[in-house]
């Protein structure tokens, strides 16, 4: 779970964003204009920045955040498509996506500037796995193999993992890791249990990791 420093003057372009990075189990802190941005880029752990805003625009602003914190990530959105702008933004940023975007890209790309800023791995042990959160790598103590999963076998267990002993429905966890609304009937996300469960479990067809909770969804125990 990351502190992610929001800033964005659209009200629709940021709840939108807000709610599927909430969805991820990260806070979000979400500014109009950069203001107030001294009082939180202390403990903030990544840093989205919009390039059109009131006031300052979001290359002075990001310019200012990296003078003060120059270990703190900064994304940069932005509509200008420019090769101009993007050699601006990046001069200091450390990352740039254009508007529109998808949100599963954003997503994406956040969890790979947390991983590159983070200096310390974190090592959890969940029955026989050994989860390295912040190196994103995960081992089976017994064999002492690295588990190699997929892209959204990789977000799925980790959405798991930041919700550890919550009982999850099927359209948290679609909304979550897919980022679009969970239709009935839909059989995505059961298969890729069922792939994920190949992978971390000892016996798939008695699963221990990754509980069903009938007639609700899932749950994964610390």
């Amino acid at each position: 779970m990351a502190q992610i420093l929001y800033i964005e003057d659209e009200k629709e372009i940021a709840e939108w964003v807000t709610k599927d990075l909430t969805l991820k189990g990260h806070n979000i802190t979400w500014l109009t204009s950069g203001n107030e941005v001294e009082s939180h880029i202390e403990t903030a752990d990544i840093v989205i920045l919009d390039v059109m805003l009131p006031g300052l625009d979001g290359f002075s602003i990001g310019r200012r955040i990296k003078k003060e914190k120059k270990d703190l990530p900064i994304m940069m959105l932005s509509a200008r498509t420019s090769v101009e702008d993007k050699v601006e933004g990046l001069d200091f940023a450390d990352d740039y996506l254009t508007k529109p975007f998808y949100l599963e890209e954003l997503s994406a790309r956040v969890e790979v500037l947390l991983r590159r800023f983070q200096k310390n791995d974190e090592v959890m042990e969940l029955q026989h796995l050994s989860i390295h959160t912040k190196e994103g790598l995960i081992f089976n103590q017994e064999t002492n193999e690295e588990i190699q999963l997929t892209g959204k076998q990789y977000h799925l267990f980790q959405f798991f993992i930041r919700h550890l002993n919550q009982i999850l429905t099927k359209e948290q966890l679609y909304e979550g890791v897919w980022g679009e609304r969970y239709l009935e009937g839909d059989k995505t996300l059961m298969v890729h249990i069922r792939y994920l469960r190949e992978k971390i479990e000892k016996n798939p067809a008695t699963p221990k990791i990754i509980e069903t909770i009938r007639g609700i969804g899932y749950r994964v125990k610390a």
